[in-house]
């Protein structure tokens, strides 16, 4: 197995427990964009347990208070693609964390919703 999450460069790491750890992303979209992913190589966060969910949430939540001391963006994105379909290229479940800041694209309205541009701005 040649798992970008599962053999990852230590100096990626940012924090880790039993069931999960994030890390920097290697491409990142943004300053202090990072992943967290769970021990166990899975596609799917749904084929963890809920315990593991669980903890995989709280690592979101410990590394966006580390992102926000660090990097002091005006903002975050946090989501996931489940699947090839929804955009995943690596078959190792992961969450994004994406520090966003205030300028970085003219009109961040939508947000996520520009998966599908046709359909983003449904304030028009």
């Amino acid at each position: 197995m040649n798992c970008p999450f599962c053999f990852c460069n230590p100096s990626r790491l940012i924090v880790e427990t039993n069931g999960a750890r994030s890390l920097y992303d290697g491409f990142p979209l943004s300053s202090g964009h990072a992943l967290v992913v769970p021990r166990q190589h899975v596609a799917s966060l749904f084929e963890l347990s809920e315990e593991v969910r669980a903890e995989i949430w709280s690592v979101v939540g410990q590394v966006r208070a580390i992102l926000k001391e660090e990097f002091h963006p005006d903002g975050f994105n946090i989501g996931l693609n489940d699947g090839v379909a929804a955009g995943q290229t690596v078959g190792h479940a992961h969450v994004h964390i994406i520090p966003r800041f205030l300028g970085d694209i003219a009109d961040p309205r939508g947000g996520i919703r520009w998966i599908i541009p046709g359909k983003a701005k449904y304030w028009e």
